[in-house]
């Protein structure tokens, strides 16, 4: 699904095939075989466990004009949730009704503000969640408002439906949100996707340094574009953020009994400088920013690519163990004329050339990944780096019971 919208930091919202489970292996006290340092991820068991990502979050899953009147189901952190619009809100209601377990997203619409269990009838209140009537129980049914089912907070903003996921009252969704999308006018193109693989996988794909210099070298998107051939790179604490920066770029390389390693093409330009904010001309806002890199990530999963005229955000929100939902944002810091002119470079080509093909390539590789076990290599500072971080914070990890959760 892709949308264009333009808004204001202010602003106002069948899941893949299977597959096996990502390997994750036990802590180091439950395994007498355990796996050299490096192979595994007994050195990060926060991350180990969190195959379903972490609650106490904001996630975004849809897009406004994907939820009308007629339910839609969502999985989200392996719990299922239904979708309904009423008035103009969204509402989202565990997608179960507690009588015999029958899904409510396939249920009606028979009074305004509720959705009734296409069995029996039974009739839960959108708002929060509580049992109003029994329809094939009579007006005075004894269990009516004795039952109800879990509600989830709801919020529109960018176009798109965001849900929270965690125990008591949410905090603010700017708190999950990159700051600059909170208070500057900007135009966006976006996309969002069930992808194979799990979230983890994704995440780390986004942050990795080695991939894109080798994987992406044949993207239409860098068709014109030189790649380095290699890079020394360092991972810097930046606010909530890790960000990637290169302390040296290696266009090309002589390899021991190999050759000539480049990305050099006669064809190709040379591309912008080590961080967003030492090109020419860089966007206010974007230069505001004052980072020391392209990339960076933070909890619960999101990344930010910067360049000095746009940025590039990426959410990995989990849906199982073996899917992802990949939400990509293209964000251009303008108004009138230029969003304008972004607006029909989005549509006309960016969607397909960056949110189609190069990213297709990073879901290829999420797809068919197998770790651990897995030996690392000097580039995977940043892999680690992101392991690390998710330790230091120690976020709450949502249970795998989620998966099999009828409450």
């Amino acid at each position: 699904m892709t949308t264009l919208s333009n808004p204001t930091g202010s602003g106002t919202g069948g899941e893949g095939r299977p597959r096996s489970a990502p390997k994750t292996a036990p802590t180091a006290g439950a395994r007498p075989d355990r796996q050299p340092p490096g192979q595994d991820w007994s050195s990060w068991p926060t991350y180990e466990s969190a195959s379903l990502g972490f609650r106490d979050h904001w996630y975004p899953v849809l897009w406004e004009e994907q939820v009308g009147q007629k339910p839609v189901p969502i999985t989200l952190l392996g719990e299922r949730v239904v979708l309904v619009r009423q008035d103009g809100k969204i509402h989202a209601l565990h997608d179960r009704c507690p009588h015999r377990g029958v899904p409510l997203s396939l249920g009606r619409r028979q009074f305004p503000g509720t959705i009734s269990c296409p069995y029996h009838g039974w009739t839960y209140d959108l708002t929060d969640g509580k049992l109003c009537g029994v329809l094939t129980d009579g007006p005075d049914s004894p269990i009516r408002g004795r039952v109800s089912v879990r509600t989830y907070s709801v919020e529109q903003r960018f176009g798109l439906i965001w849900v929270y996921v965690g125990d008591g009252e949410p905090h603010p969704l700017d708190d999950d949100l990159p700051e600059e999308l909170r208070d500057n006018a900007f135009v966006l193109g976006g996309r969002t996707e069930i992808r194979d693989g799990n979230w983890r996988f994704a995440a780390e794909n986004g942050f990795d340094e080695g991939h894109a210099k080798y994987l992406h070298n044949t993207a239409l998107w860098r068709l014109f574009k030189v790649m380095p051939a290699w890079n020394k790179t360092k991972v810097v604490n930046r606010d909530k953020w890790l960000v990637r920066v290169q302390e040296e770029v290696h266009w090309e390389a002589e390899m021991p009994g190999l050759g000539l390693w480049t990305n050099k093409r006669w064809w190709k330009r040379m591309p912008l400088p080590d961080a967003p904010g030492k090109a020419k001309n860089v966007n206010p806002v974007i230069a505001s920013l004052d980072l020391p890199g392209f990339v960076s990530i933070r909890l619960p999963g999101i990344l930010r690519v910067a360049y000095p005229d746009f940025i590039h955000y990426e959410w990995y929100v989990p849906v199982d163990e073996d899917h992802v939902r990949y939400v990509q944002l293209m964000v251009r810091f303008e108004t009138g004329l230029k969003a304008q002119v972004f607006k029909l470079k989005y549509l006309t080509a960016i969607r397909w050339l960056f949110h189609g093909q190069f990213t297709a390539q990073d879901a290829w590789m999420v797809d068919v990944m197998d770790a651990p076990p897995e030996k690392l290599y000097r580039p995977d500072l940043s892999i680690t780096a992101w392991r690390r971080l998710v330790e230091r914070s120690s976020p709450k990890v949502q249970p795998t019971e989620a998966l099999n959760n009828k409450q």
